[in-house]
């Protein structure tokens, strides 16, 4: 029939305009919000704030749970009941819990981060989500909150084999059509931030829908470098669920940036020593 004489590629860019970034406007009008991320970080217009301290990063292995293909990415879930992995410090009132982390990545040899710098983006971006336990109820709640969320956003980019990714690119083939879970014990995510935690934080949402603009951005300017055949990986995932007829690769699954409209410029950490340290239990 019809779909099937449709290439991959064909059946992806279909795939885009009919439920891509361009069309969440239809079902999620805040996609035209005040505060939509991601942005274009342009450095040279980025306000210093000195009260600004740095972030402080406790993650325990021993609350990783699970990693699944959502569909829009690859998840992996946290034990979020208690403050054993927390964000602290920076723009931060009080330490907000880990729920997952997740990728963001393009095709082979293109750029696949959602923020740019300087209109520049990188090869993939991570992004570790937290939430507001001391004011929320649960995560679900913190969504939808102005200070619900703090997304902690690091960049990679393309160089040498990175030493722990494997550890996720290994797994992925068990996670390969959207739906599937499995379990993924014991991973302490800090194996995965660059030696320095220097930052820019501004005031956007969650980029993919509902796009609640809820989040506390935490974007870390030293990206850590990771090889070609590590990010090839990620492309044997599928966004389509394994009965599906049609097999769609999971690429390109970024949101471009969004404008910047009436928010303060981004704000940058990045004096001092005592930036660069983090701890992890």
């Amino acid at each position: 029939n019809f779909w099937s004489r449709l290439s991959g590629f064909t059946l992806t860019l279909i795939h885009q305009a009919l439920f891509g970034p361009s069309a969440w406007h239809r079902h999620y009008p805040v996609a035209k919000g005040s505060r939509q991320s991601p942005i274009d970080i342009i450095p040279d217009e980025a306000r210093r704030d000195s009260s600004l301290g740095p972030i402080f990063l406790k993650y325990d292995r021993c609350t990783s749970l699970s990693i699944a293909n959502n569909g829009h990415s690859v998840v992996v879930e946290f034990d979020d009941s208690d403050d054993r992995s927390v964000i602290q410090g920076g723009p931060l009132d009080n330490p907000y819990r880990l729920k997952q982390f997740h990728f963001h990545w393009g095709g082979k040899g293109c750029e696949g981060s959602e923020h740019t710098v300087a209109g520049v983006g990188y090869a993939s971006e991570l992004h570790l989500v937290h939430w507001n336990a001391v004011k929320y109820t649960t995560y679900e709640d913190a969504a939808t909150a102005p200070d619900g969320l703090a997304v902690l956003g690091i960049f990679l980019e393309q160089g040498d084999d990175h030493r722990w990714l494997h550890t996720i690119t290994d797994v992925l083939y068990m996670v390969k059509f959207k739906g599937s879970a499995t379990n993924f014990k014991g991973f302490n995510p800090k194996c995965l931030l660059p030696s320095n935690l220097h930052y820019w934080t501004y005031l956007g949402s969650l980029t993919t829908p509902p796009l609640h603009e809820s989040v506390i951005w935490i974007v870390l300017k030293e990206p850590i470098v990771v090889s070609e055949k590590q990010l090839g990986m990620f492309r044997i995932l599928q966004f389509s669920g394994e009965e599906e007829d049609q097999r769609m690769r999971m690429e390109n699954n970024f949101r471009p940036p969004q404008p910047l409209k009436e928010r303060i410029s981004v704000v940058v950490h990045d004096t001092g020593q005592e930036f660069l340290r983090y701890s992890v239990d």
